[in-house]
This record gives C-alpha cells, sequence and structure tokens, in this order.
C-alpha cells in the first residue's frame, strides 16, 4: 500500500473542480492519502477565498484523508534548502512514514522532483500517477 501525502495545492485542485484528474486518487484502494493541518488549513483558506462552493466538496474528501503532524522541534538538515513555508509539509510527510509527497508546488519543490528525502519521493501528483502506470 503507498501512503502518499497531499500538499495544500494537491487539495486545493482536487476541491476545486470535481471532475479533475486529481480525484482519481480518492479511488485508488491499494493508497493511504495523509496530509497535515498546516496543509489542510491553507488549501481550506484558499478555497473560501476563491471558490467557497467548493468547500463541502473539500469536507468530503478529507474524510478520507489521515491527518499526520510533524512534532514541534522537528528540523530538515541544515543542508537542505527549502522555504520556511514549506517546510512543515515536508517534514509532515517525513514524520508520517509517506512514500510519496506530492505538490504542484514546482516554485518551492521543482529542485526535489524526482528526489527521495528521509524516504519520501516528491513527486508531482502527474509522476504519481506514471509511476503507477509502470508497475
Amino acid at each position: 500500500m503507498d501512503r502518499v501525502f497531499l500538499d495544500a495545492n494537491v487539495l486545493y485542485s482536487a476541491a476545486y473542480l470535481e471532475l479533475t484528474g486529481l480525484a482519481r486518487l480518492w479511488s485508488l484502494d491499494d493508497v493511504q492519502l495523509l496530509s497535515s493541518a498546516y496543509a489542510m488549513e491553507e488549501a481550506r483558506r484558499n478555497l473560501a477565498m476563491d471558490r467557497p462552493e467548493a468547500v463541502p466538496r473539500f469536507t468530503r474528501l478529507l474524510e478520507s484523508v489521515s491527518t499526520v503532524n510533524a512534532p514541534q522541534g522537528l528540523k530538515l538538515p541544515d543542508t537542505m534548502r527549502l522555504d520556511p513555508k514549506d517546510q512543515p509539509i515536508l517534514l509532515a510527510a517525513i514524520h508520517g512514514r509517506a512514500d510519496y509527497l506530492l505538490t504542484g508546488d514546482a516554485k518551492d519543490f521543482e529542485h526535489l522532483y524526482g528526489k527521495r528525502i528521509a524516504g519520501v519521493l516528491v513527486l508531482r501528483p502527474a509522476q504519481y500517477f506514471e509511476v503507477r502506470r509502470r508497475r
């Protein structure tokens, strides 16, 4: 079973458009979806501003997402370059023992795409679907 951590932008996008391809994540039997309260709140806040009618769909999607949060004091190695606002996402994925971190945030995560950080492979959602297709 894949443990897949979803960044805020993935949660947001899945809720924003009902028929988005990202919704396929919720129909996979061999996947456990994870996210953090930090990511969920960011997605909820942005949806409430941009598309309030999508908030109920977002709430339904979260019913099948397990919440994992990084403990206070957990830090990335000093050599890891990642914006401080994005560090809680990667730290929660690591703490939750995710196999994958899915994020569409190319601005901050592009240098990590395709890399495994403390056991977590950072991918765009499309890359994850491609990995699954090849198995």
